[in-house]
């Protein structure tokens, strides 16, 4: 089976690159995989930052919905590396900074919004369409992002925002254009590799035990809310629609 990602350690740099033909959604073995490469990188001395793109159209669609529409009992595989690759980004203490381009989606929301930074590019968009997919999840990252209300305008639509707005809500430090964007992000993570690795590592620690809440409870609890809703026919007839590409029909399919 093919790699969905692949890295490159240079200068103390990590570029951990997720390229996944056509959308960039990595299935269940690949989110597993990904959680397991970031903390590899987080235990290697000779890694001081990590940065996070894409390539291809989209930095990341989520999860394979084909894979959950034929194997739905997956779901709990695919949880478990979801929300293990948000804990290694978030809770790992190396700087991780996200550089984001295209289509941010789901799993894709849950990796920039573990991350330490994000810059994207224009044609950048964040969303959260679960609630189409039949599914529930990265609401607590989307909240680390954005504001509450905003996230619950972009949760209950399904709807996106581009990276202007994002830009301007505070969740990206920066819009850079496209074929620039790789260089800002290791740039910018060379300007950290530069500094005591030590501090760095002490600095990530008091910053992630001075914010609110927990983010790996709040993402466990939207899981267990994921699984109750791959038990109805509705959940089902969702994921049913959007891999046949039609629209779903909630009402023959009431749980």
């Amino acid at each position: 089976m093919a790699e969905q990602f692949w890295t490159k350690i240079e200068a103390g740099i990590a570029e951990l690159v997720i390229e996944n033909p056509p959308v960039n959604a990595m299935d269940s073995i690949g989110w597993r995989r990904f959680s397991q490469e970031i903390d590899r990188l987080n235990a290697d001395d000779a890694v001081r930052v990590i940065v996070i793109r894409a390539e291809g159209k989209g930095f990341c669609a989520g999860v394979d919905i084909k894979e959950l529409q034929k194997f739905p009992g997956r779901i709990t595989e695919v949880n478990a590396g979801n929300w293990e690759t948000f804990r290694a980004i978030h809770r790992g203490l190396k700087p991780v900074i996200a550089a984001a381009h295209g289509y941010i989606l789901g799993g894709g929301i849950g990796i920039c919004g573990s991350c330490d930074i994000v810059l994207c590019s224009p044609d950048a968009t964040f969303g959260v369409p679960e609630v189409d997919r039949g599914a529930l999840g990265a609401g607590a990252h989307l909240q680390r992002l954005f504001p509450l209300q905003k996230v619950r305008q972009m949760y209950f639509t399904g709807e996106p925002i581009d990276a202007m707005e994002a830009y301007r809500l505070g969740a990206v430090e920066r819009v850079v254009p496209r074929e620039e964007l790789r260089e800002a992000a290791m740039t910018l993570a060379g300007k950290i590799a530069a500094k005591s690795s030590i501090m760095i590592r002490l600095a990530k620690e008091a910053l992630n035990g001075v914010e609110d809440g927990d983010l790996e409870k709040k993402y466990r609890w939207e899981q267990g809310f994921t699984a109750q809703a791959y038990l109805t026919n509705e959940s089902q007839e969702a994921r049913d629609a959007f891999v046949e590409k039609r629209d779903a029909d909630f009402q023959s399919k009431k749980s």
